[in-house]
């Protein structure tokens, strides 16, 4: 929710001195949380003594003259005004709006900002992650695993990354479902992070930032992941967090599946077939799905399928939904190159037919 225009001023001040501490060299969200427990504020922590500071567990000498001697007040009053023209609100573990699940795990964020609003439904949440470079394959089976998970009721937490992320959450938002950290303003969801306004997305910034990926939801789902990269950092972490890990199987051909496949080798990650896969094994009520053929006699009647011709109808019997070049359209259909051409087209603009690079073609549903 964005914040009240009509904040304290001992509100603002806590707000700054919070951003302050996260500024001071070695004082990380650990550090910041065993301040405020012992000394009751970020504010109080700013005017203790080097005594006090140094009377709180795990706070030395040189960490205790490091807070008492930076001073960035400037800085820290930029980024809460910075916030508030974003309409970002700062929340802390003590804030009733600060995500659960998040809160439970062995080193949530000591604050992040947040745009957009949580709901209770969003602690049935499922991370959703992957590779940026994705397949044809993967992008596929991110949307149909997301929008399934999405109809049944859960929210879908990613990281905002090109490729599987994106995937996920356009899906979550076709779905009519909830997201976490993209597109707020277009659709119902929140952007989360614990990280300066402005800062840019380095590389060394991705495993905490997937650790809050990880730690808001019950599972993580990685759908597409190479050998090494931030999908298998997720999954480690979901692990290490006690959540439930879902990957979903790629071909032994393709090296951008290799992570996936290790995984469920490994016995690291249940292997994902279908939604119902996630669901048995998460063991939660879900919502029916309003698009399956059982979802009830209340459900919206299915649309009539477009009329094909002779050519189209033998088109559609050599397509499935795994690519295919042309040459092998042909071989299957009977037809020849420049007559298949056509008929696909016309399939595409029917909505029955994906083209994919290469002139590859597959069924859309």
């Amino acid at each position: 929710m964005p914040p009240s225009p009509d904040v304290s001023s001992s509100q603002r001040a806590e707000e700054r001195a919070l951003v302050a501490l996260s500024m001071v060299p070695g004082v990380g969200p650990g550090r910041i949380r065993s301040l405020v427990a012992r000394l009751g504020s970020g504010t109080a922590v700013l005017e203790a003594s080097t005594e006090a500071l140094c009377g709180v567990p795990g706070i030395g000498k040189k960490t205790a003259r490091a807070i008492r001697e930076f001073d960035a007040d400037d800085e820290a009053r930029e980024q809460v005004e910075r916030a508030r023209r974003a309409n970002a609100a700062l929340i802390t573990t003590q804030d009733e709006r600060f995500p659960k699940l998040l809160r439970q795990i062995y080193d949530p964020p000591a604050f992040m900002w947040m745009r957009g609003a949580l709901q209770p439904e969003d602690e049935r949440a499922l991370a959703v992650v992957g590779t940026r470079r994705c397949s044809d394959y993967g992008r596929r089976v991110a949307e149909d695993l997301t929008g399934a998970l999405a109809r049944r009721g859960f929210t879908i937490v990613s990281g905002l990354a090109y490729g599987i992320d994106a995937a996920a959450h356009r899906a979550a938002l076709e779905a009519g479902g909830r997201t976490v950290a993209r597109r707020i303003i277009e659709g119902p969801g929140a952007v989360l992070s614990e990280f300066p306004m402005g800062a840019d997305p380095d590389a060394a910034n991705f495993p905490r930032r997937n650790r809050i990926v990880s730690g808001m939801a019950l599972g993580a789902l990685v759908v597409e992941s190479p050998g090494e990269g931030g999908a298998l950092i997720t999954a480690r972490l979901a692990v290490e967090q006690n959540r439930e890990v879902f990957a979903a199987p790629s071909s032994i051909y393709n090296d951008t599946g290799e992570g996936c496949n290790r995984l469920i080798q490994r016995g690291h990650a249940k292997l994902v077939l279908s939604v119902e896969d996630v669901l048995e094994e998460l063991n939660v009520d879900a919502e029916p799905d309003p698009t399956s053929a059982d979802a009830g006699s209340e459900s919206e009647p299915e649309a009539d399928a477009p009329a094909l011709n002779d050519e189209e109808e033998r088109l559609m019997e050599a397509l499935g939904r795994e690519p295919e070049p042309l040459d092998v359209i042909c071989e299957r259909s009977g037809m020849d190159a420049s007559a298949a051409l056509v008929h696909l087209l016309q399939l595409e603009f029917k909505g029955l037919v994906r083209q994919l690079a290469g002139k590859q073609f597959c069924r859309s549903t």
